[in-house]
């Protein structure tokens, strides 16, 4: 009883006393820890992969990458947590003290007090070896194992960073982002480079699509951004898009990320030019002020005597030009072309390189395009006898064109004149699924007095039209067309309209109120 009464007085004097705990440790990333400016031994742990091991007598020198920054932190350790497990490209866990580093090479170093190795490498094995600059070719083999060299971690950062600023500054600028669909049975761009979609599976039904309709990986988000224009001002998405072009140059990739806009109640061109303005700055300057090494090792590695060029299309204003302007620049030129320049045949890479360089290397906006070099739906200048559109796109050194849009034709006649006048009535029928003869179609629905049929293929013969030619879904005024579509699924002898109906743009255009002012597909 006496034991139990000790036993307890000396447990309360145990909880009125401080006990000494161990710190805790705080985690860091390796790019965090190198941001510390006045390291005074705080408990921190790093977790990443070894980059180099240099083994003294006495000391044990460690650099530690985690992918968040190009320079890797060095840790200095006891030589007695040497082993044959701490090699390069061995994961590992490191707990210690953030000191200041005696060296003039980095900052802070880390005084390890604990190593634990996560994950073995075996160094000789290693396909990318330290201190060895490999080439391009040689990392392609092992894609799996490339995102660790310093290029490719560099490059995979910057791309980071560039995405989160353009998010950053649409949505800074009131911009909704709307996430618009992979799988569609829509050619937006009407060029048929398509890679169709199709269940894996051997058995398939003769004549039958998984959606009931064609489906294909898509090639842009252009008409569903239109549809959801008609709800909110300023929309944009940033997304893949697919092109099945079998080409091997850089300019023609199979799979890519791109930024699309509409913006509605835009009333000039100008309006369109700010934004992409604005966007390409805003993005460029956010990548040089957080990435600042991985910038500077691409200027160095990657693309020499490009940072003085970055720098000075910053400071100035874009320049712009009309496409007339521009034709007259290059039948001036002292240098042969390729391709011969004159009005009314479209801009090649070569004239739009020259361009930029006759501009002073700056972005210059070339406006006003022919109308005939421009898909129908952009706004008719009225300029006769050139006869131009209200289009835009901004080369930029180097490159090329990097941005295109244009103002949205709202006048309803105007683009009624201009479906009548080109006759696309077939065309659109054979990209929609429709029937083939949509003409005899219609005649035969006349025969058989089946008037719903008859409102329901002219509703059909607009939706066509807009389907094809991405025409702004804020025409299709069409609200009686739903009560017909239950009647015509229910009717087997009608089956090959049954895919208009299926697809869901389709089905939204039907609802679409109308409104005023242009849309703008401002960044492609």
């Amino acid at each position: 009883m006496l034991g139990a009464w000790r036993l307890l007085g000396a447990l309360r004097l145990c909880s009125s006393v401080s006990c000494p705990r161990p710190r805790a440790s705080a985690k860091l990333r390796v790019r965090d820890a190198l941001g510390v400016q006045d390291a005074s031994g705080e408990c921190v742990t790093v977790q990443g992969w070894v980059r180099s091991v240099r083994s003294q007598k006495e000391v044990l020198f460690l650099h530690v990458n985690d992918g968040s920054s190009l320079e890797s932190l060095q840790v200095v350790a006891d030589s007695s947590f040497d082993s044959r497990e701490l090699s390069f490209g061995s994961s590992v866990q490191v707990q210690g003290q953030l000191v200041k580093s005696l060296s003039k090479r980095q900052n802070v170093e880390l005084k390890a007090e604990k190593i634990e190795v996560i994950g073995n490498c075996e160094a000789k094995a290693f396909p990318i070896k330290y201190k060895e600059r490999h080439p391009l070719e040689y990392l392609r083999q092992y894609p799996h194992m490339r995102c660790r060299t310093n290029t490719l971690g560099s490059i995979l950062r910057v791309r980071s960073e560039a995405t989160a600023a353009i998010h950053s500054y649409f949505k800074d600028n009131g911009f909704v982002h709307i996430h618009t669909p992979v799988i569609t049975s829509n050619d937006c761009e009407g060029a048929g480079e398509l890679f169709q979609v199709e269940p894996s599976s051997k058995i398939k039904v003769p004549e039958e699509n998984f959606f009931n309709v064609p489906a294909f990986l898509t090639v842009s988000g252009q008409l569903h951004l239109e549809v959801m224009s008609g709800a909110f001002t300023q929309v944009f998405t940033f997304g893949p898009t697919f092109r099945a072009e079998n080409s091997q140059s850089r300019r023609h990739l199979a799979e890519f990320y791109m930024v699309e806009a509409e913006i509605s109640f835009v009333e000039s061109l100008q309006d369109l030019m700010q934004v992409m303005e604005e966007l390409f700055k805003a993005t460029t300057e956010m990548v040089l002020s957080n990435c600042p090494e991985d910038v500077e090792l691409c200027h160095k590695f990657i693309a020499p005597g490009q940072k003085d060029r970055l720098e000075h299309m910053l400071k100035n204003n874009f320049l712009i030009i009309s496409y007339t302007e521009a034709v007259e620049i290059l039948k001036q030129a002292p240098q042969n072309f390729t391709f011969t320049p004159k009005w009314g045949v479209d801009l090649q890479t070569e004239h739009e390189k020259y361009l930029v360089k006759h501009c002073g290397n700056i972005p210059v906006f070339v406006i006003n395009y022919p109308l005939a070099l421009k898909p129908f739906y952009m706004r008719d200048n009225e300029d006769a006898p050139q006869h131009t559109v209200a289009a835009v796109d901004l080369l930029v050194p180097g490159v090329g064109e990097l941005f295109g849009g244009s103002l949205r034709e709202e006048r309803y006649h105007i683009l009624e004149h201009r479906l009548a006048r080109i006759k696309v009535v077939s065309k659109c029928a054979l990209s929609v699924g429709a029937p083939r003869d949509l003409d005899q179609a219609e005649t035969d629905s006349k025969l058989m007095s089946d008037q719903p049929l008859q409102v329901l293929f002219s509703f059909y013969r607009i939706i066509a039209y807009a389907s094809y030619f991405r025409v702004p879904h804020c025409l299709l005024v069409i609200s009686t067309a739903l009560l017909l579509i239950e009647s015509l699924l229910s009717n087997r002898k009608h089956h090959l309209l049954i895919s208009m109906v299926n697809d869901w743009r389709t089905l939204a255009s039907l609802c679409v109120l109308p409104y005023k002012g242009p849309c703008v597909h401002n960044l492609e």
